[in-house]
């Protein structure tokens, strides 16, 4: 079984949980009509966060220095400076994770903000690093997009880690091809094509089967329309992670 290490590098580390697939924006909507989308649920669970142990306002003058971010925790908490802090200037906001993960060998770790989880005022930085052999941790940072203030809760994810074995990637060739030229799958794309054109019309003229099935699930079913080809025997609609546990 692969196994993700975790590290603890201070006496009280955040709590990691498996990716949730709530959010805040996706809940306003209409009968919650985003959480249909399933590239969007997959990505929010394809992964864990991070959760901030305290809330804490943080508030960018605008200016270039570090003492230009200003972090102020909701009450005294121990050793907040060293869970976040301004370190590198130029409004970026800097979390310490507080673990030294170690994955399998080739698989490196995606470090990012929580997917699809929007907070206006600041944006979350990306990175990429090789945790199979690294030995030190690193840093989550955030850049504000404007001087002012941006508050993060308690139990708030303010980072989402996940694997990949990014090396492959530098063998795949980048190849454009005429759809044409692959009848089957030309085939599968006409049909789904047809059938989400008359299921659209149908939505507009209020029919009362459309209106009653309100949107298509090929996709989420894991389903090819019109039964033009096998249906993948490797499609998830819900993603199951395991908590951290402990191992000594």
């Amino acid at each position: 079984m692969p196994t993700l290490e975790c590290y603890p590098m201070s006496p009280r580390p955040p709590d990691i949980v498996p990716g949730r697939p709530q959010r805040a924006w996706m809940d306003r909507f209409v009968d919650r009509h985003p959480y249909r989308c399933l590239p969007l649920s997959m990505a929010n669970t394809s992964g864990w966060e991070m959760l901030c142990p305290v809330g804490f306002t943080a508030e960018w003058t605008g200016g270039n220095a570090t003492e230009d971010v200003r972090v102020t925790p909701d009450h005294p908490f121990p050793s907040f400076e060293d869970f976040v802090k301004s370190h590198f200037s130029h409004g970026v906001l800097t979390f310490h994770p507080g673990y030294l993960f170690r994955s399998p060998e080739s698989w490196s770790m995606w470090v990012m903000g929580p997917p699809n989880h929007l907070k206006d005022g600041i944006q979350p930085l990306v990175g990429l690093v090789e945790t199979d052999w690294l030995p030190f941790p690193f840093t989550m940072n955030w850049r504000f997009t404007r001087p002012g203030k941006v508050r993060f809760l308690k139990g708030e994810p303010f980072c989402f880690v996940t694997l990949a074995q990014d090396r492959a990637l530098e063998s795949f060739d980048l190849v454009q091809k005429r759809l044409e030229a692959d009848d089957a799958l030309r085939g599968q794309y006409e049909a789904w094509h047809r059938q989400r054109d008359e299921f659209n019309a149908a939505l507009s003229r209020r029919d009362p089967e459309a209106m009653r099935e309100a949107w298509q699930r090929f996709y989420f079913r894991g389903e090819l329309p019109e039964q033009t080809g096998e249906a993948p025997k490797s499609h998830s609609n819900k993603r199951r992670l395991k908590p951290l546990r402990l191992a000594f």
